[in-house]
């Protein structure tokens, strides 16, 4: 019986946007968010003061005396902070088209909730039962999504990528740059090993062993070997997908990420692993970059705070940037670019003869990456002027210190966006066999970044920071 025509997702050309994307696309937005906040900040420093009142955080606490005083005299940098994102994030999303009647209450409730979260994670004891802020965001996101039915136009405000994005950028101005120079080759290396095992796997075992479509394949496989969502919505385009193929690799990657988010971490705490190998071996293994930070800034906070755990939780954040974001999430463009030109040259030769320009690498490229390049490299240049005394006991208090909180917020508004939009009744409809085919590149993925991390390039991993 024959099919109906496949419908598609129209592949996206730099001829449809232009320069206008500077300004339109999520993607720049984050860049010029993150750098924004990165150059206020040097102002201040430079001039002698700090954003560190704006960029608040809850002490920590024992008693709920103790949390609700030190809520209470600082509930003006609270209102500060809250304003300062609800203007930045309003007049950017307002730009990008979203509806501000929709985005502005949604915002408002996952900032409420995002100061709770923090809060349960400033408890003193809150490491010893895993409560960390990024964990807890996820669950509770997923508890509220799944009891309670929220009206679909707040999803408009929980915009995971967006946050997510925006907290990479910042995450630039706490990574020194020497150190990916240093540690950036391995990053290369182990990523390019692992982002081509893992497509490969699960497109031959989806379209070989499964029967799945090519396209549909290819969006399950990009999703697994890159970057999540991303490189789903990405390939989806490029290969000119039905347009609920990328919605299908999404649901996996959502699957499996929420999966090796605890994992990952339980795994790695029961064999007291160093917290830059398993930075690293998260960075290879999660599907997802929201997922994959919650995981490593988890095992970093047990590493702080737990004796027998070695490392710092920067050199799991460290291991799981350059592994994942320096290393994989480049590959969203060499993947986008590849299978537009198998998809054109071999799938749709006879349709459309659309011959694909090398330009597309560029077009698909993770722009936020340049935006965390840009941050580190400023960041870089900022604190080259100081010695390493001057500057742990100045520039980091001063100015790293409050960039670092700002990331934090960005972070838990994302992580708390992944549980809201997280609905299991809706990841049941997908069918098994997609699942199969990821779950056998998950299996590979898991063992391989393992074999990499820890028993290849160890040695590395476990140096970062020191």
């Amino acid at each position: 019986m024959e099919e109906k025509k496949a419908e598609t997702t129209p592949m996206p050309h730099s001829s449809g946007m232009g320069w206008k994307e500077l300004w339109l696309k999520e993607d720049w937005w984050a860049v010029w968010l993150g750098l924004g906040i990165v150059v206020v900040a040097y102002f201040f420093f430079a001039s002698g003061s700090t954003i560190k009142p704006i960029a608040i955080k809850p002490a920590k606490w024992h008693t709920f005396a103790q949390l609700w005083s030190d809520f209470i005299s600082h509930i003006g940098a609270y209102a500060a902070n809250f304003i300062i994102w609800l203007v930045i994030f309003s007049v950017s999303t307002a730009i990008l088209g979203f509806k501000q009647s929709e985005f502005i209450p949604s915002f408002i409730f996952v900032y409420i909730f995002s100061v709770i979260i923090f809060m349960i994670g400033a408890w003193d004891k809150a490491h010893n039962y895993n409560l960390e802020p990024p964990l807890v965001a996820l669950a509770l996101g997923m508890i509220i999504s799944n009891v309670f039915r929220l009206p679909k136009w707040m999803d408009t405000g929980f915009r995971v990528e967006y946050y997510i994005k925006t907290g990479i950028v910042l995450l630039g101005a706490t990574l020194p740059f020497t150190l990916i120079i240093w540690a950036g080759p391995i990053a290369f290396v182990q990523a390019t090993i692992v982002s081509v095992t893992t497509f490969l796997v699960i497109f031959f075992v989806g379209t070989k062993a499964l029967g799945l479509d090519k396209r549909l394949a290819s969006c399950l496989g990009a999703g697994g070997a890159v970057c999540g969502v991303s490189a789903a919505i990405a390939i989806g385009g490029a290969v000119k997908a039905k347009k609920e193929y990328p919605s299908i690799a999404i649901t996996m990657v959502i699957i499996w990420a929420i999966i090796m988010i605890f994992f990952l971490p339980l795994v790695s705490r029961a064999m007291g692993l160093h917290a830059g190998i398993v930075g690293a071996w998260v960075g290879t293994s999660e599907f997802a970059d929201a997922a994959g930070f919650a995981a490593a800034q988890a095992y970093g906070t047990m590493a702080q705070n737990l004796p027998n755990i070695p490392g710092t939780e920067d050199a799991a954040v460290w291991g799981f940037t350059l592994m994942k974001v320096i290393g994989r999430d480049i590959w969203i463009g060499i993947w986008a670019f590849v299978l537009a030109l198998i998809s054109t040259m071999k799938w749709e030769a006879e349709e459309s003869g659309v011959r694909p320009s090398p330009a597309e690498i560029w077009w698909r490229f993770p722009k936020f990456v340049l935006g965390f390049f840009a941050a580190s490299l400023l960041m870089t240049a900022i604190s080259s002027g100081y010695t390493l005394e001057a500057y742990n006991k100045v520039v980091k208090p001063m100015l790293v210190g409050p960039i670092k909180t700002m990331r934090t917020w960005s972070f838990i508004f994302c992580f708390f966006s992944i549980g809201l939009t997280t609905r299991f009744r809706e990841l049941t409809k997908t069918g098994a066999k997609p699942f199969w085919a990821f779950t056998a590149g998950v299996v590979v993925n898991v063992i391989l970044g393992f074999i990499l991390s820890v028993l290849v390039f160890g040695n590395y991993w476990s140096s970062l920071g020191k």
